[in-house]
């Protein structure tokens, strides 16, 4: 029994982190979907979070009571900025970028994640490089390789591959987008991709700071819902542009809210806890491979001979990111700060100091 528990808490970042992937593809499918029908994107915002915080509270009551440590004004401000940075501007804007291109195309931008994730944790040093190290060298590189299969495959197209399931099919959502707010809707998902980066980085500080990952969740979620409702009251005053029917325009709400905000932001704290925000965002490449594939099976898209090569490059740079950052946490005494938070004594976690797109 001992050794199977032993190999469950070594392998349950990695399958946690996967199965989120696939709940990310979903959400990208289903939130272009409801927005093709005309729903404002505030407004699935604001029911999005406020779905998120209604359904981990209970939870966070039942289950946190007795480890929640007490709320700190340094940590109600992080809170508040947390909820900005994912629910407001990363889901704002990144809405807004895949109305303008398309969702297959937004979630290869989104691999731009790991790489920016990276950057910044550098730069705040919860993530020590050491050129002379291997692993230092293999996650550098690694970062650098799934950007760059994310770029290939979004440049290159390349010949169709007739795949059974598409075949005498047009391409739906691959070649009749308007160019027109290409670039724009470009530039709206690198930035929402920076504040996604920036969610991940300062919500591993704040964890080590509050170690209740139900409860901080819950109020993340809870702070997205009433800044985002603010904007949302500004832009959508129709009446009929609230309402929400058996349809999408509840199936939306429930489905991003509950998988991709609240359980989301539980396990990535949970995983960034012990991993880091690097490790977490490293698995973010396979969502773009998810989304390819079910739009290839469901919404009968064709697939391109540039994705199959983009798409194999992604899976060796993110091999190397996690191997990287396997070798962390298996050596004590080195790696991340942020993989072991107990020997941290930098300036940025002084303040001291783990959400989830």
């Amino acid at each position: 029994m001992g050794n199977l528990r032993g190999i469950f808490e070594k392998v349950k970042p990695y399958v946690l982190m996967v199965c989120l992937q696939f709940g990310s593809a979903g959400n990208l499918i289903i939130s272009m979907a409801t927005l093709n029908h005309g729903m404002n994107r505030y407004v699935l915002i604001v029911y999005r979070n406020a779905i998120a915080a209604l359904a981990l509270a209970p939870f966070a009551l039942l289950l946190e009571r007795k480890v929640r440590p007490k709320m700190t004004l340094k940590i109600f401000f992080q809170i508040m900025i947390l909820g900005f940075l994912e629910p407001i501007i990363d889901q704002g804007f990144g809405y807004l970028g895949m109305q303008f291109t398309s969702a297959t195309f937004t979630s290869a931008i989104m691999n731009a994640v790991p790489s920016i994730t990276f950057i910044i944790a550098v730069i705040f040093r919860l993530e020590r490089v050491k050129m002379k190290e291997v692993r230092s060298q293999a996650k550098m590189i690694g970062t650098l390789v799934t950007f760059g299969g994310a770029l290939l495959m979004t440049l290159y197209k390349g010949p169709v591959l007739n795949l059974p399931w598409s075949k005498d099919t047009s391409p739906h959502g691959t070649s009749s987008h308007n160019h027109t707010n290409w670039v724009a809707g470009t530039l709206l998902i690198l930035l929402g991709c920076v504040a996604w980066s920036c969610f991940y980085v300062l919500q591993s500080i704040t964890i080590s700071k509050y170690p209740a990952e139900i409860s901080l969740s819950s109020l993340i979620c809870l702070a997205g819902t009433l800044q985002s409702a603010a904007i949302a009251v500004v832009v959508e005053r129709r009446s009929s542009g609230w309402a929400v029917g058996w349809d999408s325009r509840l199936f939306a709400p429930l489905y991003t809210g509950i998988v991709s905000s609240g359980i989301t932001y539980y396990v990535q704290g949970v995983v960034m806890k012990t991993r880091g925000p690097v490790f977490a965002t490293a698995f973010n490449p396979l969502c773009m491979i998810i989304v390819a594939a079910l739009a290839s099976v469901i919404l009968a898209e064709q697939v391109y001979f540039g994705s199959v090569i983009g798409g194999v490059i992604i899976a060796m740079g993110l091999y190397c990111v996690v191997w990287g950052k396997n070798k962390d946490y298996s050596s004590p005494t080195k790696g991340s700060a942020i993989d072991h938070p107990q020997q941290q004594e930098l300036p940025v976690t002084t303040t001291k100091a783990p959400s989830t797109p």
